[in-house]
């Protein structure tokens, strides 16, 4: 959502006035997904804004970040009604993160030798990566997404997924405020982590380390274990939607298609009845159900 929110112009408004950028965004990427990855399944995964477990053993998790305008907020019950015209399964949890949910899903997926693709911004979810999971990071709404498995994983951080943790655990993350140990950038990090295989290891064997590193290692030893769990995502989560329940079956184009022309998107409208000609939309949309409302008289021509 805070992609969309910044993608498109917060000026774009329906002719009542409501601001309507961060639904538009959002329902861009989402119809780009469907378009390029043809799912057979599909979950969203969403923060729900509480204090999560991590919260609760580092008061300063995620603090610093910029703080978000006041009409990103007021978008979001339009959002979640986007999800529901969609017809897709959402998940959220006051005591986890939306990347807790994407690693318990993308495991579950990958133990049934399902093929799963993970959309996100977030380096966390680069820990997934293997030979059944891969990173999917949007970049051009989702027009030139950038894709990640374990050895573009390693090429961008010089460490495998399962060192991620530990990468973090060195270098931080300033987007969670984790400072890791000070001193130590990602490229001593990775170093590091390719000499010895993990935390532990490394402070295994701080004899062998030079006396300047060591010395960062040694001061910052606590925040550097802190930081690596901290990073640690979750994968076993009971699913509040079964496997089952995330298929893509027979969904029904109607919900989707009122909504956007309540909220003049004539050219999502487009977009999505083009979606629904393919073979990919005729096995997965009710297609026989279609009764496209009539159009808008607004044109978004800003976007084509």
């Amino acid at each position: 959502m805070y992609r969309a929110y910044w993608a498109i112009p917060r000026t774009l408004k329906t002719r009542a006035g409501e601001q309507v950028n961060t639904p538009f965004g959002m329902a861009s990427m989402l119809l780009a997904i469907l378009a390029k990855e043809e799912p057979d399944s599909m979950v969203i995964c969403f923060d729900e804004g509480s204090k999560t477990f991590r919260h609760e053993e580092n008061e300063t998790y995620k603090d610093g970040r910029a703080e978000t305008p006041d009409d990103f907020y007021i978008q979001i019950p339009r959002v979640m009604e986007l999800m529901t015209a969609f017809g897709f399964a959402v998940v959220s949890n006051p005591q986890y993160e939306a990347d807790d949910f994407l690693a318990s899903y993308a495991t579950e997926g990958s133990d049934q030798d399902m093929k799963v693709t993970v959309v996100t911004g977030d380096k966390d979810a680069f820990q997934l990566a293997s030979e059944n999971i891969r990173v999917a990071i949007p970049h051009k709404g989702y027009n030139q997404a950038e894709y990640l498995g374990p050895d573009e994983v390693y090429e961008k951080l010089g460490v495998t997924p399962a060192q991620v943790a530990a990468f973090k655990g060195l270098s931080g993350d300033s987007s969670d405020n984790l400072k890791g140990v000070s001193g130590i950038g990602p490229k001593t990090a990775s170093t590091l982590i390719q000499e010895f295989g993990s935390l532990l290891e490394i402070y295994n064997h701080l004899d062998d380390i030079r006396p300047a590193i060591r010395e960062k290692l040694e001061a910052d030893k606590e925040q550097a274990f802190f930081c690596e769990r901290m990073a640690e995502l979750v994968c076993d989560l009971d699913l509040p939607a079964s496997m089952e329940d995330i298929e893509l079956n027979d969904l029904s184009p109607t919900p989707l298609l009122e909504f956007f022309t309540e909220l003049e998107f004539t050219l999502l409208s487009k977009r999505f009845l083009r979606m629904l000609e393919t073979d990919y939309g005729q096995a997965h949309f009710l297609t026989e159900e279609i009764a496209m409302p009539a159009e808008s008289k607004t044109q978004l021509s800003l976007f084509e």
